[in-house]
């Protein structure tokens, strides 16, 4: 068994959409970012990444690459995943919060676990999302961003999954 922490934190931009745990939500303000800045996704991603001792999320999906320019962060934990199984490694659960004043998210949390559990290939009662405010301290506190945390735990593949058939 792997555990891995993972933690991220996008400011506020006003030109671009929300997109938390692969889903688009209806507001005002979007974050700022290189790919779609799905804060989300991204913890969770570096919570498999550390898990797997596969380094973190720059160093597989660098900002300065035009590739990633835009990306659909759901694509970029497909792509996580797909590393992660390379390693040995199938996803045991995933466990995170997301930290924003605003919006309201209690209503779109089973969507957000829908798609991170599709795109993890696991069964929704293995994906854990949750939401707090910052109760008004700090920046986040005054809605200048959202952030988020994650945790990841990692089952080793058997060895005859790893290998392949003989």
């Amino acid at each position: 068994m792997r555990v891995g922490i993972g933690y991220d934190v996008h400011r506020c931009d006003e030109a671009r959409d929300l997109v938390l745990g692969g889903v688009e939500l209806p507001h005002e303000i979007g974050l700022a970012g290189h790919s779609d800045a799905d804060v989300l996704l991204h913890a969770i991603i570096d919570a498999l990444l550390g898990a797997a001792a596969l380094g973190d999320m720059g160093q597989h999906f660098p900002p300065d690459d035009a590739q990633w320019k835009d990306a659909s962060s759901l694509d970029l934990l497909g792509r996580t995943l797909t590393l992660v199984r390379e390693a040995g490694y199938e996803v045991g659960n995933v466990d995170a919060t997301v930290i924003a004043e605003k919006p309201r998210l209690a209503p779109h949390i089973p969507a957000m676990s829908e798609r991170i559990s599709s795109a993890l290939g696991i069964d929704a009662g293995r994906v854990s999302v949750k939401a707090t405010t910052h109760e008004g301290l700090g920046a986040l506190g005054r809605g200048k961003g959202i952030a988020a945390m994650a945790v990841a735990a990692l089952a080793a593949l058997e060895d005859r999954q790893r290998m392949g058939s003989e």
